[in-house]
């Protein structure tokens, strides 16, 4: 009988698990046998009494790493606590392969087998299991609340006795998930909302969820939809012809929420000083990739930046601030994908080598780091 551990987040701020009791009944359901250390639900409500009321063995980080085959993890394990697991493991989590490369080496020296679910392709079959998308949506959403929060003025337009309250513009700068899901929160919040993205094919969704599309035009060449439709680097010309709409858009904004992320690479800078100044007192950023280098010029994680007036926000986890909603989402992706490769001959999940998710999520294996985009 396979045996799955959960161990506990580590790393500082997050909060976040990578099961739940429900996803601990399924796994148990499929005949693997559930073991998680004690304290790995504390920060997203979940009691260890949760988890074993779900059939799962609660214990020590070692006991529960011992002879184990699967390690579930939300960020990827400290090499140092896999000691006990059996030789050819697999580490199922967000491995943040390029930031922790020394890291993946280590996994490699370690035998087992790491498998980066940031890495899953964006294919019909994978949209379960993809949990860049399913924490981005609840980011993009934490995102508008907390600037609405720190926003010293109401969201919508508002009729009085005493006059007119006038309705908050809202800019999206990015429209991936995060940036599609900023875009709903900040309407259903009465907002006046405009937004922008390097991919034109975008314009349409932005526009069928009540927004208006704010586009460069007449720049050639400026399709910006690398492969798995993630965004990629933008010309000269359109990054000069960008940065000039956006500061005479931006000037006029109450709250701008940006999101672009390029995978493998910093973050691409979005917002300047020059432009921070030109926005009225009072207005306020949110930073969506702050941890990634940041949108935002001066913009630093967890921490309330002030410039010309303006607030900057930006969190290093966004989706830990939402611990029990994001672990929900995120537990049910690392199950969609295990559950889908469930041999029920073998009694475990089985990768075969040649199938399009295995080439694009496994790290190692054989003790050697074996993914292309990393030996790239």
């Amino acid at each position: 009988m396979v045996k799955i551990a959960v161990l506990k987040e580590t790393a500082a701020g997050e909060f976040r698990a990578a099961a739940t009791p429900e996803t601990v009944k399924k796994f148990i359901g499929l005949g693997a046998t559930l073991f998680v250390e004690k304290g790995t639900g504390a920060g997203a409500s979940i009691s260890d009494a949760d988890y074993e009321a779900a059939g799962a063995t609660l214990g020590t980080l070692a006991a529960t790493a011992k002879d184990a085959d699967i390690i579930l993890g939300v960020q990827g394990p400290d090499p140092k606590s896999l000691k006990g697991v059996k030789d050819g493991a697999w580490i199922v989590a967000g491995l943040d392969p390029f930031g922790q490369r020394a890291r993946v080496d280590e996994y490699a020296k370690a035998g087992v087998e790491a498998l980066a679910m940031e890495f899953m392709p964006r294919i019909t079959r994978a949209q379960s299991m993809d949990i860049l998308s399913s924490q981005s949506n609840l980011a993009g959403y934490k995102a508008v609340i907390d600037a609405a929060g720190a926003f010293g003025r109401a969201f919508p337009m508002m009729m009085t006795a005493a006059g007119t309250v006038s309705a908050a513009r809202v800019f999206i700068m990015g429209v991936g998930v995060a940036g599609l899901q900023a875009i709903a929160t900040a309407r259903r919040l009465g907002a006046q909302v405009s937004a922008t993205d390097v991919r034109s094919a975008t314009k349409e969704q932005i526009e069928s969820l009540g927004a208006k599309a704010i586009f460069v035009e007449n720049v050639a060449g400026i399709e910006g939809e690398g492969a798995g439709g993630y965004a990629t680097e933008m010309s000269d010309e359109y990054k000069a012809a960008q940065a000039e709409l956006v500061s005479s858009h931006i000037a006029k904004q109450d709250i701008v929420i940006t999101t672009a992320l390029i995978p493998g690479r910093a973050a691409p800078r979005l917002i300047t000083d020059a432009q921070i100044k030109s926005m009225k007192p009072g207005s306020v950023i949110f930073d969506l990739a702050v941890a990634q280098g940041g949108n935002v010029e001066g913009s630093k994680a967890d921490e309330v930046v002030v410039k010309h007036g303006v607030k900057i926000l930006g969190y290093a986890n966004t989706p830990a601030h939402l611990a029990a909603d994001t672990s929900a989402l995120f537990s049910r992706n690392l199950f969609n994908f295990l559950s889908a490769f469930w041999d029920k001959e073998a009694g475990r999940p089985v990768l075969p080598d040649d199938d399009e998710i295995t080439a694009a999520i496994r790290l190692t294996k054989g003790g050697k780091v074996v993914n292309e985009r990393l030996l790239g």
